[in-house]
């Protein structure tokens, strides 16, 4: 059965259209007015072997924030509901990756209940034209809707964009990880019965 969700989000700011498969070959097609976004996302299906599409319109004009948290809060939703009832997953998943000086890890705990933890400094505030304090409304967002634990750590970095481009991919690979249907897994991988 595919692992598949789509959604719709239409508001005074933003319009997105997001979709995505799990259990898919890294490809995406992105359309999003926020050029670093755009590319963070396209790591993001690469090395998560997800097959990701965004259609993303927003108020670019005033700043990207608001198209950043709806893509985040569209990406959770489809997360969420495209793992159905977590039957079989691994549940945690853990990635380190390195980015030249660059080190990220990401660890993830699908458990229904919604936390981030982040350390990471940004050298820069602006990567390009992107803010970088919007990769936290990103990942907070993501966490919340997907309801997951998600924890961030940069172990050391110079470059920004480095760091932000490791903790995508770390992001990816251990979501990847942690979506993994394991056979050994017979119902879901809780005492209490569900997730």
């Amino acid at each position: 059965m595919a692992r598949t969700a789509s959604v719709e989000r239409i508001t005074n700011e933003t319009q997105i259209a997001l979709s995505l498969e799990i259990d898919g070959e890294g490809q995406s097609k992105l359309e999003t007015p926020v050029p670093f976004m755009t590319h963070m996302l396209d790591l993001f299906a690469k090395h998560g072997q997800f097959n990701l599409t965004v259609d993303a319109k927003g108020d670019t004009e005033v700043d990207d924030h608001h198209t950043t948290e709806d893509i985040g809060i569209c990406l959770g939703q489809v997360l969420k509901e495209a793992l159905g009832d977590k039957k079989g997953i691994k549940r945690y998943g853990n990635a380190f990756v390195p980015m030249d000086e660059a080190l990220a890890q990401v660890v993830v705990d699908l458990s229904n209940r919604p936390h981030l933890e982040i350390r990471a400094d940004f050298p820069s505030q602006k990567v390009g034209t992107f803010d970088t304090e919007l990769v936290h409304e990103f990942l907070w967002k993501l966490a919340l809707e997907a309801r997951m634990n998600l924890h961030v750590i940069v172990h050391y970095g110079q470059n920004t964009h480095h760091i932000i481009e490791a903790i995508f991919k770390a992001l990816a690979r251990a979501l990847d990880e942690a979506t993994t249907i394991d056979p050994r897994i017979k119902g879901v991988p809780s005492t209490k019965g569900m997730l």
